[in-house]
């Protein structure tokens, strides 16, 4: 990686509001470009708003669609790599809580959360796929909310080479200052074990469905420090400085880059 600006976005996105969504997703873009972000993410299913309801077959958006378009016009004029939350309507009545990767010369590819919470379950499906996206000299993972809680898929990314991973979320309930801490307990060891830097965003406010989003963003460095944070619970943008030198002073130790030290041969080894 080179030394990079990224910005962590914190809205609001009230549910099937999908063109007010995109209109504020146009604004905070610009102002990210403009403060020099070579990428923005965006929480997740920030373009059509968050339920776990089945009405959310009605808003769900395939990525055929010229909402998805008008995000990677989005993308060409910020010339900004743009990552972006939707309830994506697959094949049949599948619905995937998809993240889209966004570039500026009109390449959409797509995460698909892997681990379904299970209040949503009734609602998503799951994808399975792990993919790796490289975006403005960056190799990074994106992981959706509750992925955050399962430690062998950062592991997984960090071996086919992340040195970031993104994790957008849709987390409701509690205070900004109450869903630090929690993020703290968990976030912090997913950049430590893996030497990786972490970026984290919420929704905020309201969504008109029900849920109330505590809004906050966190930048965590590859040795599990905090970098930045935003706990003020309104909409903005957090934008950081993504150091190569913080990256290269843990791998570059070998008492403190633990990742290749790993034997996952044991770890795969059936009890006897």
């Amino acid at each position: 990686m080179h030394d990079m600006k990224i910005a962590a976005a914190i809205v609001n996105a009230p549910i099937g509001e999908v063109a007010r969504n995109l209109d504020r997703m146009a604004r905070w873009t610009e102002l990210a470009a403009d403060r020099g972000a070579e990428l923005i993410c965006f929480p997740e299913l920030n373009i059509t708003g968050y339920c776990n309801r089945p009405e959310l077959s009605r808003i769900a958006l395939p990525l055929a669609s010229p909402e998805i378009l008008r995000i990677s016009d989005m993308a060409r004029s910020g010339e900004i790599v743009i990552l972006a939350g939707l309830a994506e309507k697959g094949e049949g009545d599948r619905i995937f809580a998809s993240h889209l990767v966004v570039h500026p010369d009109g390449r959409i590819e797509v995460y698909r959360k892997l681990h379904i919470a299970p209040p949503e379950r009734s609602v998503f499906t799951p994808g399975n796929e792990i993919p790796l996206f490289e975006a403005a000299g960056l190799s990074f993972g994106i992981q959706l909310c509750y992925d955050a809680h399962f430690p062998e898929l950062a592991a997984a990314m960090a071996g086919k080479g992340a040195e970031a991973i993104f994790y957008p979320h849709a987390s409701p309930r509690g205070t900004p200052v109450e869903k630090h801490q929690s993020w703290m307990r968990h976030l912090t060891a997913r950049a430590f074990d893996n030497s990786l830097f972490v970026i984290a965003c919420n929704q905020t406010g309201e969504n008109c469905n029900g849920l109330t989003f505590p809004g906050m963003a966190v930048v965590i460095g590859p040795s599990g420090d905090l970098l930045e944070k935003d706990i003020s619970g309104r909409e903005g943008l957090l934008v950081v400085d993504l150091k190569r030198a913080d990256l290269e002073n843990v791998r570059g130790h070998e008492m403190r880059y633990f990742f290749p030290n790993r034997r996952p041969e044991l770890y795969r080894r059936s009890p006897t």
